[in-house]
């Protein structure tokens, strides 16, 4: 018997949400787990990308043992159950770049787990889905989205479970994603976190997460654009991700844009807007990254409402 799950890209933090904002984008892995009939075969992890313009060297470091997150996270479910995995062939076909901050990880730590779960006869409710794939993963701003798709508030308990909210994206706000050719790992990009910070930056993220979420239950658009400011993560990261001042100063002060800010842990940056030329968007984003001999790939998209699904 095998299972396939196909699971959506997600773009964490949005500005203010730092580890705690999701939001599921219809960009795509769909992860493959059979489990073989001869023993002694042991693990078989396989990646192809699902895309010609995918760039598969970016497989070339991932573990295709024990050590592969997806198998991590579907030993976890089987010894939640008191059982070892048997013989796996585990095979992830990739649409969503890696190491960009589109939830690629997470992506394939929840392929997994709903692949296993099925295989099991579903014994894990989606509270120890969550849980499980936030254990692996190390937060849950990700695999929450990419679970239950949509724009979600998640949090870890100190008891390790998930608890979340899920609001309604307006649906005239478009969603750009301006995906550069280069890779940022999350490690090198929490790397240059600092372990504390002001209090007045950790109070001015508190209103800005609590303004923003008011402006997405209403639709405000006016408290958008002041929402999206960020104390805690993005001014670090900054030197990580040529060209990124310069793309949220041109976009600042625009009629029609909403905000700018770094796709999780970047170096993807994500523009909100309203009515406003897309084309110009891209146009913008391009000319800076040029004069960095960066290239991009530039896309509007929507909410993916759905989360991970069977694929039948």
């Amino acid at each position: 018997m095998k299972v396939s799950v196909k699971v959506p890209a997600s773009s964490a933090n949005i500005g203010p949400g730092f580890d705690c904002l999701g939001i599921a984008l219809p960009i795509y892995n769909t992860v493959t787990i059979e489990e073989t009939v001869l023993p002694g075969t042991g693990i078989e992890i396989n990646m192809m990308a699902d895309d010609e313009s995918f760039d598969e060297t970016a497989f070339e470091n991932i573990p295709r043992d024990e050590n592969n997150i997806v198998y991590k996270a579907v030993e976890l479910l089987y010894n939640s159950i008191g059982q070892e995995p048997s013989e796996l062939k585990i095979n992830i076909e990739s649409q969503i770049p890696v190491a960009r901050g589109l939830g690629s990880s997470s992506s394939v730590i929840v392929g997994g787990l709903l692949a296993a779960n099925k295989l099991l006869g579903n014994p894990a409710d989606e509270t120890a889905l969550l849980a499980i794939a936030t254990e692996v993963e190390g937060h849950p701003d990700n695999v929450a989205p990419a679970i239950l798709g949509g724009f979600v508030l998640s949090n870890q308990e100190d008891d390790g479970t998930i608890s979340y909210c899920k609001f309604d994206w307006p649906e005239e706000w478009d969603l750009t994603v301006c995906i550069p050719d280069f890779e940022l790992s999350t490690n090198i990009a929490r790397s240059v976190l600092p372990k504390e910070v002001p209090m007045q930056d950790a109070v001015f993220n508190a209103k800005h997460l609590g303004m923003l979420i008011h402006a997405i239950h209403t639709k405000d658009e006016k408290l958008m654009k002041k929402a999206l400011q960020d104390r805690l993560h993005q001014q670090y990261r900054e030197k990580l991700v040529p060209g990124m001042r310069e793309i949220m100063d041109a976009f600042r002060n625009e009629d029609g844009i909403l905000g700018c800010v770094l796709s999780g842990a970047g170096p993807t940056i994500l523009v909100i807007s309203h009515k406003y030329d897309l084309d110009k968007i891209k146009s913008t984003v391009n000319d800076i990254w040029s004069k960095q001999n960066i290239n991009a790939n530039i896309m509007t998209l929507k909410v993916e409402e759905n989360g991970a699904s069977i694929v039948e």
